[in-house]
């Protein structure tokens, strides 16, 4: 599956209830050990956007032996990373939009109180 597919995939794990990424993945057709792969890639990619909740790990003499868990590790990595600083970064749009409402307002009352003042 491509790595778009996948991003579709972990948008919508939230709204598939209580199933994890990992059981979805298998649910899909994906290998054990590609799902294996895929979590702790997730994990270890959001810990190195900078989240507080990734974790990670990686299982090396697995990655190096096992070419599905090697391609889920880095599927996984790449996607959660990714997806990580997508939301970083749509946040601190958000914040900055935000401030400059805020300063408009605040300009526009600056406008508003001069006029009525006559100034």
């Amino acid at each position: 599956m491509a790595p778009r597919a996948i991003f579709i995939l972990l948008l919508l794990a939230p709204l598939a209830g209580c199933e994890t990424t990992h059981q979805m993945l298998i649910a899909q057709g994906y290998p054990p050990a590609y799902a294996d792969g895929f979590d702790d890639g997730c994990g270890s990619g959001r810990q190195a956007a900078g989240a507080i909740t990734g974790e990670f790990r990686k299982n090396v003499p697995r990655y190096l032996a096992d070419k599905q868990y090697a391609l889920g590790w880095s599927d996984g990595f790449q996607q959660c990373q990714g997806q990580y600083v997508s939301q970083e970064r749509q946040h601190y749009e958000s914040q900055r939009q935000s401030d400059r409402d805020h300063e408009w307002e605040q300009e526009k009352d600056r406008v508003l109180g001069r006029a009525l003042r006559g100034e």
